[in-house]
């Protein structure tokens, strides 16, 4: 792939004083960023070189952002090794035995490991965490090394240095710090990698759904490229990394199709000789968004091809020089209709990246740092199995464990099999996660079957939300590939009401991931713990099965990337409504974005939804917004009616770029949002600052 500008000429360079290890001064200042245990506890002398932890501490669970977040290509986001033994290397040889395993792994290097040969790059298989224990993980020599398919890789934390072979445009040499060739689901982050023979990062022959987050890039005549392929079907997110004392491919990206680049520093660093040949360069037929980065004293900050295509917006140029372009013959993209993300302003971008680039003492970011000081503790984990062989044979027994109050996370693992109980997370067990550990959402499922109608043994009824086969109260909780249902056989029990939820949740900041949810009339509640409080769920990736209001509530709910499925009645009977929301005002009510909704019914006879005025409570505003689906016949081609004597344009229903055959054109019977509106009711607009992540 050759470079905007011709081939640069050879360069000496100067670099600043280093530690004994490798380890920039300026990056050995008092940063932390805590979001999980401390790194340096790996790695002490009563260690083995290689040995097995017993549990992954709480950051070996994290996820990525960005494409690599993705659901796509058979996998679910990138998680690396997180469901794997967590080891620790201090040798090449241990390094190179996990890397290269077909199982999945947490590896943690607490040294500088040299290569050996110099420019050794190992082949990294699919499913690995390779984390760098504090600022003593380190790779002298070498590097990084991912093949066609591998995927769900996370490199993070490490120094990569220093196979330099004394020439500046080396032709010679192909030592690179990390490279792609067809990989995909590749997280980069928190790295310092510099002083290489040929290109820091290469991203090439297709790889996608690639994030790098947070590393400094630098001493290097190519930074980072990407292409070396005729396809246009990648799928990149650049952000918060610095960029400096490197002259080309900062990044160049070369036929991509979606890349994301925001809240960079590009830096042509003063007192060396290395000068800038361009900064982002969309090249090819690359479809590039541009958003909030800083280019310091750059030559060519912004470059584009003829046929590329290049959006920017909120960017900083001081001391720049030469081209600065934008337009192109392809289509504007919106990334947050692939993920939610927020960008920092451009202005404290230098300061910001500065101290927080590279490898931490403790690995952490933007978030945590501006959230708290403290150190959150390792998950805990209990483990559910009907056989007997975990600690607890049902859930519920699993929730009652969780202490009051607990600060930090707890997984409760939940076996194959069908669990017939109620469960219910009262509000002072927050930081739940309940997770089936099948291969399938299916393998696991929660069921019972209470309606609102049923009589309580106590006297009375359960009433629609004393209904629920799982109930939430707690915040911050998740809930992860099993199934939830509600089997209430309203044909055998016509003589009570017939509402039966499988699912309701009252909290704040509640995620539903991979998970289905399944039952007739009013299904999934989407609630909040009173009218005056917020209450945000976050479902994707996820099934909801229903005829009757089965999506409905007063909480701030995304459907996300679902599957919504459309079921007859008990009688064989087709009509229903999708959605009933109770929005209070001033609030956001239920938005289902790039979803499909459809099923086994007739055509045009489902309603996209109605308002749901609970108790005739007129102060409400009902608030449901369908973007970017698809549609099947099965909806009216009039999708939006009342409900109890309440007028559905009274209240806030529209649609947005749906598609299928049951989608249509604008009407007053059929609202769209314009443009300008569709800007302002996106995904990252109804989470409004919160960025669910998997734990």
């Amino acid at each position: 792939m050759s470079d905007f500008n011709g081939t640069p000429r050879r360069r000496h360079r100067k670099r600043g004083k280093v530690l004994a290890l490798g380890v920039p001064l300026t990056l050995t200042a008092a940063c932390a960023l805590a979001y999980g245990t401390d790194l340096g506890a790996f790695g002490s002398a009563a260690q083995h070189t290689a040995s097995a932890a017993t549990a992954a501490p709480a950051w070996a669970t994290a996820s990525a952002d960005g494409f690599a977040s993705v659901d796509a290509l058979g996998q679910k986001g990138t998680y690396g090794g997180r469901d794997g033994k967590t080891v620790t290397v201090k040798t090449l040889a241990d390094l190179e035995r996990y890397a290269t395993a077909s199982e999945p792994y947490v590896i943690v290097v607490a040294a500088a490991i040299t290569m050996n040969p110099v420019g050794k790059e190992i082949r990294v298989q699919s499913d690995k965490t390779i984390v760098g224990s504090g600022t003593s993980g380190q790779i002298v020599g070498g590097g990084f090394f991912l093949g066609q398919g591998v995927h769900n890789v996370i490199i993070r934390n490490l120094t990569i240095r220093d196979a330099y072979q004394g020439v500046w445009n080396d032709k010679e040499h192909d030592f690179d710090g990390i490279q792609m060739d067809g990989a995909h689901h590749v997280w980069i982050d928190h790295n310092d990698i510099r002083h290489m023979a040929d290109g820091l990062i290469d991203s090439r022959k297709d790889t996608t759904y690639l994030t790098v987050s947070w590393n400094k890039l630098s001493q290097e005549n190519k930074a980072f490229g990407i292409g070396w392929t005729p396809n246009v079907t990648a799928d990149i997110t650049i952000h918060h990394n610095w960029v400096r004392e490197t002259e080309q491919r900062n990044p160049s990206t070369d036929n991509v199709a979606h890349a994301h680049l925001y809240n960079n520093f590009l830096e042509d660093a003063a007192g060396t000789d290395i000068k800038s040949s361009y900064g982002n360069y969309s090249r090819g037929k690359t479809n590039m968004v541009l958003e909030n980065s800083y280019f310091q004293g750059m030559a060519n900050p912004v470059v584009r091809d003829a046929t590329a295509t290049l959006v920017q917006r909120g960017n900083v140029f001081s001391g720049t020089s030469g081209r600065n372009e934008s337009g192109g013959p392809g289509a504007a993209w919106n990334p947050k209709t692939y993920y939610a993300y927020t960008l920092d302003k451009a202005a404290d971008v230098p300061a910001l990246l500065k101290s927080g680039t590279g490898p931490r003492s403790s690995i952490g970011t933007k978030a945590a740092a501006t959230a708290a000081t403290t150190k959150t503790a390792a998950a805990t984990t209990l483990t559910v199995a009907k056989d007997g062989s975990g600690q607890y044979t049902t859930v519920q027994a699993a929730v009652n464990a969780v202490p009051a109050n607990n600060p930090s996370r707890v997984v409760i693992a939940v076996k194959p099999g069908t669990y017939r109980e109620l469960v219910k997370v009262p509000s002072n067990k927050p930081h739940v996660t309940i997770q089936g550990t099948g291969g399938s959402r299916k393998d696991t499922t929660i069921v019972y079957d209470n309606a609102s109608g049923t009589p309580k043994p106590g006297g009375g009824t359960y009433g629609t939300g004393g209904s629920a086969t799982v109930a939430v109260e707690a915040d911050d909780f998740q809930a992860r590939n099993l199934t939830i249902s509600n089997d209430f056989d309203e044909g055998a029990h016509q003589d009570i009401a017939g509402q039966a939820v499988a699912l309701r949740t009252a909290s704040d900041k509640v995620f539903l991931d991979g998970i289905i949810v399944s039952g007739d009339q009013d299904t999934l509640l989407l609630d909040t713990a009173s009218k005056d409080r917020l209450g945000r769920v976050y479902m994707r990736n996820s099934y909801v099965v229903g005829n009757v209001d089965f999506i409905f509530g007063r909480a701030t709910a995304v459907i996300d990337k679902s599957v919504i499925t459309l079921k007859k009645r008990f009688n064989g009977a087709s009509a229903g409504y999708v959605t009933a929301p109770s929005t209070a005002a001033g609030r956001k009510g239920i938005l289902i974005s790039d979803s499909t909704i459809g099923g086994d019914v007739s055509d045009r006879a489902f309603y996209l939804g109605r308002p749901w005025h609970a108790g005739g409570d007129a102060s409400l505003d009902p608030q449901t917004t369908v973007r970017n689906s698809t549609l099947s016949a099965a909806i009216r081609t009039a999708p939006w009616t009342d409900m109890s004597g309440f007028h559905w344009k009274d209240d806030r229903f529209a649609e947005y770029q749906n598609k299928g055959p049951g989608a249509g054109a604008a009407s007053t019977e059929r609202p769209h949002l314009t443009d300008a509106q569709a800007a302002g009711q996106e995904v990252a607009d109804w989470l409004a600052g919160w960025t669910p992540s998997a734990s």
